[in-house]
C-alpha cells in the first residue's frame, strides 16, 4: 500500500488487508462489518423476501455484483420507510465496494434514518470513500469529519483521512493522520505502510519509511503493494539489489499493476 509520494505513480491503500496496488484503495472492512448476527435478527417484511436474503448472503460472501444485482431485483412498492432503509443500506455498500458513484444515494437515506448509529458510522465512512474515489476529496474529508467530531475515532477513519489528504498533495498531514491512527493500533498495516512510503519517497526520513514499510510486508508478505513500497524505500535507501528483488516479487503477484511495471523500470533502467 502506498501514500503520499512526490512521484505520481504511488498511492495509499486504505485497506491494510487487500492485496491490490495502492493506487486501488479499499474501503476499510470495518465499513462492511455486517454479520450474520445481525441478518438473523431482522424481523421486518424483509426477513421472509427471499430475494433479500440470497442478496445479503452473498453481501456476506462479498459477491459484490450478485448481491447488487438481486438487491436491485427487490420491488419496494409495499415496503415500510424501516424496509427501504434496510435494503438501500445493503444496496449502498455494495455500490461502495464497487465503487459506484450511486452509492451515495443509498448510503445518504441510512444516514438520514438515524436509526442505528453504528450503520451511519459505516456508511459516512463508506461514503467518504465513494467521495474520495470520485474525486470529491473535500466532500469525503467532511463526512470523516462530522465522524470525528462525534467521536466516532479509529483507525479506519483516520486513513481514510490520511488517503484524502494524500490525493491533494498535503503530504504533512497525512503523516498526521496516519501517526494519530498508529496511537490507535501501532501494527496497523495500511497506516505503516502508508507513512514509511511518504517519508521514504521525499526523503523525509528514508531509514525510518524502510522500517515502516518492512513492518507492513512482515505482516502480509505476500501483498504486492507493500512489496512495491518496500522495495521503493530501499531503492531510496540506495539498496538497488535489494529493491529490484522486491519488485520482482511484487510483480509476479500483480503483473499487469502499472505503479509496479513503473517502478521497477526506473530501478532498473529498462523499460518493463
Amino acid at each position: 500500500m502506498k501514500l503520499h509520494s512526490d512521484n505520481p505513480g504511488r498511492k495509499p491503500l486504505l485497506n491494510e488487508n487487500s492485496k491490490a496496488h495502492l493506487s486501488d484503495t479499499f474501503i476499510p472492512e470495518s465499513a462492511f462489518k455486517s454479520s450474520e448476527n445481525d441478518f438473523e435478527m431482522i424481523e421486518n417484511k424483509l426477513s421472509d423476501n427471499e430475494t433479500f436474503k440470497e442478496g445479503v448472503s452473498l453481501f456476506l460472501m462479498k459477491q459484490w455484483d450478485d448481491a447488487l444485482r438481486k438487491l436491485l431485483f427487490i420491488h419496494t412498492g409495499s415496503f415500510s420507510e424501516k424496509d427501504q432503509t434496510e435494503l438501500a443500506y445493503y444496496i449502498g455498500l455494495c455500490c461502495a465496494k464497487l465503487e459506484r458513484e450511486d452509492a451515495s444515494v443509498y448510503l445518504e437515506q441510512v444516514i438520514s434514518a438515524g436509526t442505528d448509529i453504528l450503520r451511519v458510522y459505516q456508511c459516512r465512512l463508506a461514503l467518504a470513500y465513494v467521495y474520495v474515489k470520485n474525486g470529491k476529496a473535500r466532500m469525503a474529508e467532511f463526512e470523516l469529519r462530522r465522524l470525528q467530531n462525534a467521536g466516532f475515532e479509529s483507525a479506519p477513519l483516520y486513513n481514510t483521512l490520511a488517503y484524502s489528504a494524500y490525493i491533494q498533495k498535503r503530504n504533512q498531514d497525512a503523516i498526521e493522520f496516519y501517526e494519530r491512527t498508529l496511537t490507535i493500533d501501532e501494527d496497523n498495516a495500511t497506516a505503516l505502510n502508508g507513512l514509511g512510503y511518504i517519508l521514504a519517497d521525499t526523503g523525509l526520513d528514508k531509514k525510518k519509511g524502510l522500517r515502516l514499510c518492512r513492518r507492513a510486508v512482515e505482516q502480509y508478505p505476500k501483498n504486492p503493494a507493500y512489496l512495491d513500497s518496500l522495495g521503493w524505500a530501499y531503492y531510496k535507501c540506495g539498496e538497488q539489489s535489494e529493491a529490484r528483488t522486491l519488485l520482482r516479487r511484487a510483480m509476479e503477484l500483480a503483473p499487469h499493476e502499472k505503479e509496479i511495471k513503473k517502478h521497477m523500470s526506473i530501478i532498473t533502467g529498462e523499460a518493463v
